[in-house]
């Protein structure tokens, strides 16, 4: 697809925009958004950020409002919940009941959903779903049992209430008392804002699906291709690139030039900081919050362990590094000494990070590393195993443009799924111990889906009575996403049988990552000889890969099953399960 450039002015700002620092008080009342619809009247008070109250015990009061806010020079309007960004952390104690009123005082509906939370489907807080959403002006009664602990969080599943700031974290302690051990306890909670009306964003990606994309290969990449492979092989490379309506730099939609990246509500400039004394054992909840983007976290100077994953205690891995996207949590152990040290969090495709700061002592801070440079994706992510056993020898007959043919490993499948898709791996790869295109080979101990392992084994012993595949697809061009070719709306509920233990399979045929989410219901991974490695409640599929987990389908009601990248889910990446 040609790239249809902004103005030359936002062209001139896209290095700030690139690797924009925010404001040091980007939480602050400044003003209201020129893109606000008239109905949007005064916000209704001053949104805190930086540092989310902490709520505990069993009722809790939760209103959500417009606030103004700051984060750019450019004041705007967010969607806050008690007039803060993140939200009220809210602690709870595993086996109690829980009660959250929800106020609506925005004049759209709303709603909560408890991500990775095991209740009555009635409270997941899914609009169209679980439960008609919450009318402005009404109060919503949230009721349960608290079934499990661990660190969790919660967003709006309304509208693109979560991209303008609606978001917080659940953190639940066990009843028997905390097995991790750590001196101090600090949340790192990721997300994205873009001062751009959401809805104008999706627009642009319908039309142009690479607007925010300027990591586009170049003369100069063309010419070291040249160099490298010589000038049959390069001019292969760009017409297959080509032919395919894709670029190898797709990684993520929307990128640093309309997002500031946010780490506890700060901007990189607030530096969200965290005091320690040296030699604590310090427990960092890392929760990705990000609309749209994967972070790659490290502290450079610090090893981090890996003690908890979506809230599941996992056998201990020491590595630099770990990638994950949104809906994921990690939890993990530091024990820094004297002295500071940076939280640094790159987005994927390396057009922005954010960062804040561990120190010993008030106002000392640590350099700030340079970003990776950002990655091509491989033949490998393209075609799956097929790359791996030799095709790479067949890229220039791969694609063609005219009657839409390609080698067995990859093959135009619009006449299989239809206009929603445009690309289909019949080899996918199960390469569990990948870190994923811009973390192979650093020379840092990447985190990879294989190191991990869930303590106690699977919830369930039994082996799977049946099996499901579903694949990810996807169509660059029209920007839609999808589930086998449809999109939500187009396709009908999957349904499992109350009680049965069943395998999924999710195979992606397209060339992105996603970070796919089963609401109600644990997903327990398995490796490629089909032993249990570790329980998640969302699981990142890359580009050309096979994924396999089991489903114990105890939890009767409908549930939603979806990309969480927001933007796909909007574009259709998004099923119903129906347990009964």
């Amino acid at each position: 697809m040609k790239h249809t450039a902004p103005d030359s002015q936002a062209l001139s700002n896209l290095p700030r925009r690139r690797f924009v620092q925010g404001l040091v008080s980007g939480g602050l009342l400044l003003g209201l958004a020129p893109w606000l619809k008239p109905a949007w009247a005064t916000p209704s008070s001053q949104t805190a950020s930086g540092t989310a109250p902490v709520l505990s015990g069993r009722e809790f009061d939760l209103t959500v409002a417009e606030s103004a806010v700051n984060f750019t020079g450019t004041p705007r309007i967010a969607t806050s919940i008690n007039s803060s960004i993140p939200g009220p952390t809210l602690r709870w104690r595993e086996g109690e009941t829980v009660t959250i009123r929800v106020t609506n005082q925005l004049n759209v509906s709303t709603s909560i959903h408890w991500h990775g939370i095991i209740l009555p489907y009635q409270m997941d807080g899914v609009p169209g779903v679980s439960f008609p959403g919450i009318a402005p002006g009404e109060t919503f009664i949230y009721r349960f049992k608290v079934q499990q602990s661990g660190t969790y969080w919660y967003h709006s599943h309304s509208g693109f209430q979560e991209q303008t700031g609606m978001y917080g974290t659940i953190i639940v302690d066990p009843a028997e008392g905390e097995a991790i051990r750590a001196d101090r306890d600090y949340i790192v909670q990721l997300s994205d804002w873009t001062d751009e009306d959401p809805m104008a964003v999706f627009t642009k990606l319908k039309k142009q699906s690479d607007y925010y994309n300027f990591n586009e290969p170049t003369t100069v990449d063309f010419f070291h291709d040249v160099a490298d492979k010589g000038l049959s092989a390069a001019l292969s490379k760009r017409r297959m690139w080509n032919r395919m309506r894709m670029t190898p730099t797709d990684l993520a939609d929307i990128s640093g030039y309309t997002y500031t990246f946010l780490m506890n509500g700060a901007t990189p400039a607030a530096n969200w900081t965290g005091l320690f004394n040296p030699g604590e054992r310090i427990r960092l909840r890392f929760i990705s919050s990000g609309t749209q983007s994967f972070f790659d976290v490290r502290i450079p100077g610090l090893e981090m362990t890996v003690v908890q994953v979506d809230g599941q205690n996992v056998e201990p891995v020491t590595v630099d590094e770990f990638r994950f996207g949104p809906g994921e949590t990690y939890d993990v152990i530091v024990t820094p000494k004297e002295g500071a040290y940076t939280i640094f969090a790159q987005s994927m495709d390396r057009t922005g990070y954010t960062r804040g700061t561990l120190t010993s002592r008030t106002g000392l801070t640590a350099a700030v590393p340079e970003m990776d440079a950002p990655q091509w994706l491989t033949m490998t992510d393209m075609m799956g195993a097929a790359a791996q056993g030799g095709a790479m020898a067949g890229m220039q007959g791969m694609m063609q443009h005219g009657n839409h043919t390609a080698t067995p490993a990859v093959r135009h499948a619009s006449t299989e799924y239809g206009p929603s898709v445009d690309m289909r791996v019949d080899r996918p790869r199960i390469n569990l111990n990948d870190p994923g295109i811009g973390l192979r080979n650093n020379g840092r101990r990447v985190l990879t889906y294989a190191d991990l392992h869930t303590l106690g084994g699977p919830l369930d012993p039994r082996g799977a009575e049946r099996e499901i595949e579903l694949h990810l697809t996807g169509n660059m061009d029209r920007y839609t996403w999808s589930i086998d070719g449809l999109e939500f709306g187009k396709s009908t509920p999957i349904h499992f049988r109350h009680g049965e233990r069943l395998r999924v399979i999710l195979h992606n045929d397209t060339m992105m990552t996603h970070p796919m989410h089963l609401h109600g219901m644990w997903s327990e991974m398995e490796n490629a000889e089909g032993q249990f490695i570790t329980r998640r409640h969302t699981i990142s599929v890359q580009p050309a890969q096979r994924v396999s987990f089991l489903v114990h389908a105890d939890a009767l009601g409908r549930w939603a099953w979806h990309c969480h990248l927001l933007y796909h889910m909007d574009a259709g990446m998004f099923r119903e399960v129906v347990v009964a």
